[in-house]
């Protein structure tokens, strides 16, 4: 009933729904209640260790038998500047004196390390059907050796460019990711966010552009979503935002208010939240210091800083200072179990796909 079937076929799942990574805000848990619904569950591994990555992915593979993604990031790792943290932190001064916490407070930030070696193990030893990357592919070692585990390659691109060099190095499906997907923007080939284009202009364009299998992401979060996707030559669509509101999601409770109440224009791409453009719920920092700062240190580092202030705004039950991360069809999300909100989607696309054919 599928128009395209690659994407089922190659994954072996139900659905051609990939549940989006979402660091920070899910586990295994949500992976798991996805795959159950017929979804490829993705894991996201950028702020795991080793260790943790293998007992999330060792979690998943005792409660099912479907397939894994386990997502890394390939960005360039910089080194601290002293500069631009001192910088920085002068620039969030008066935040610091309204929530009365020390600027030098040590918090525990969750590091976004590069895709190395170690982890390379771990995959190795894992073997998950399938690996995805955001912001390029590894170094060509590395990925020879991924693919040599047994699994599946995908990234992102936000651009035709994007998507023609990561099949040119060895990606097996392109996730087009358009600007109104939530999170960090997979960009690894240019910076400028204003030449980003929307999902519905990027996908079709990708697809002329590559022979592999495309997945649509960014602004799909219903039924509706997906139909259209595939009519764009799409072989299956990447969802994030409309888990957020799952109760296997680890949203906090100030976070799902917010969730719960937003409208398409509620969020914005920043990047003073991590020192890299990421699509968000925009809070306090976004509007007042953001959205995109030049003060903004560089990825991951700009999220140092902010620890003590998001610690301090969280429990007096605020967001100010959290990354909510949402795309723009933040308003379709809903309060669902995942695995049920697995089937509905499928059975509405697949509802709204036979009303197309005729």
């Amino acid at each position: 009933m599928w128009p395209d079937r690659r994407l089922i076929d190659l994954f072996r799942t139900e659905f051609p729904i990939v549940l989006a990574p979402m660091a920070g805000v899910m586990d295994a848990e949500l992976v798991i209640a996805a795959a159950q619904g017929g979804a490829l569950g993705s894991l996201p591994c950028a702020m795991l260790s080793a260790e943790k990555a293998r007992e999330q992915v060792n979690s998943i593979r005792q409660r099912v038998s479907s397939p894994v993604n386990m997502n890394f990031f390939c960005h360039e790792a910089v080194p601290v500047d002293p500069v631009q943290e001192t910088g920085w932190k002068r620039r969030l001064a008066p935040y610091y004196k309204e929530f009365g916490v020390d600027p030098d407070a040590l918090v525990n930030a969750a590091n976004r390390a590069p895709f190395d070696a170690t982890v390379c193990e771990v995959v190795e030893e894992l073997k998950p059907e399938v690996v995805s990357f955001h912001f390029g592919l590894p170094e060509t070692g590395l990925l020879a050796r991924v693919k040599a585990a047994g699994a599946t390659v995908m990234s992102s691109a936000t651009t035709v460019r994007e998507a023609i060099w990561l099949e040119e190095h060895g990606a097996d499906v392109i996730i087009a990711q358009g600007a109104e997907a939530g999170g960090h923007r997979g960009m690894f080939l240019t910076e400028n966010i204003a030449e980003q284009p929307g999902t519905f202009a990027l996908v079709p364009q990708v697809v002329d552009a590559v022979k592999v299998p495309v997945i649509a992401a960014g602004g799909i979060a219903d039924g509706r979503g997906i139909a259209a996707a595939f009519a764009l030559g799409a072989a299956g669509v990447q969802i994030g935002t409309a888990y957020l509101r799952c109760p296997e999601s680890k949203v906090i409770a100030p976070a799902r208010a917010a969730l719960a109440q937003a409208w398409d224009d509620s969020t914005v791409i920043t990047n003073v939240m991590t020192g890299r453009p990421a699509r968000g719920f925009a809070n306090r920092l976004m509007r007042e210091v953001g959205p995109i700062s030049p003060d903004a240190p560089s990825f991951p580092h700009a999220a140092t800083a902010l620890g003590p202030l998001r610690a301090a705004a969280e429990k007096q039950g605020k967001v100010d200072f959290t990354n909510v991360w949402a795309g723009q069809a933040v308003r379709l999300g809903r309060d669902m179990p995942a695995a049920e909100l697995t089937r509905a989607l499928a059975g509405s696309a697949l509802a709204h796909l036979s009303k197309l054919a005729g």
